[in-house]
């Protein structure tokens, strides 16, 4: 089972930017995808960005494309999440997420079977 550890979350004002990371400890080697998922008061868990772990391609919902920037680290074992031009609906606390399983959506939280403890990241307007 990877380990993961968030950081980089807290209070910013809209139109800010912010940089969470995230630290993989364990076997990351059989990582497939990495990824960041978001949760709001009262509503459900939603995909954010995902990096394929070999090959680095990445994916975006459409709320953050543009606004986003997802980067891994093979090396460091390190992912990160670039925000930029914040907004209030991006208030949520924030899951780095791994999985080492194939065929599953990247986009589902149900295909990941690694998650960090999350960060707050609060946008005030």
């Amino acid at each position: 089972q990877v380990q993961l550890v968030e950081s980089g979350g807290g209070l910013v004002q809209a139109g800010g930017s912010l940089r969470l990371s995230c630290a993989a400890s364990g076997p990351t080697f059989n990582n497939y995808h990495m990824g960041w998922f978001r949760q709001a008061p009262g509503k459900e868990r939603e995909f954010v960005a995902t990096i394929r772990w070999i090959g680095g391609s990445t994916y975006y919902a459409d709320p953050v494309k543009g606004r986003f920037t997802i980067s891994g680290d093979n090396a460091k074992n390190t992912v990160s999440l670039r925000m930029n031009s914040l907004k209030p609906e991006d208030t949520a606390v924030y899951y780095c997420a791994a999985t080492s399983r194939y065929g599953g959506s990247v986009y589902a939280p149900s295909s990941y079977n690694s998650w960090g403890q999350g960060t707050q990241v609060t946008v005030s307007s």
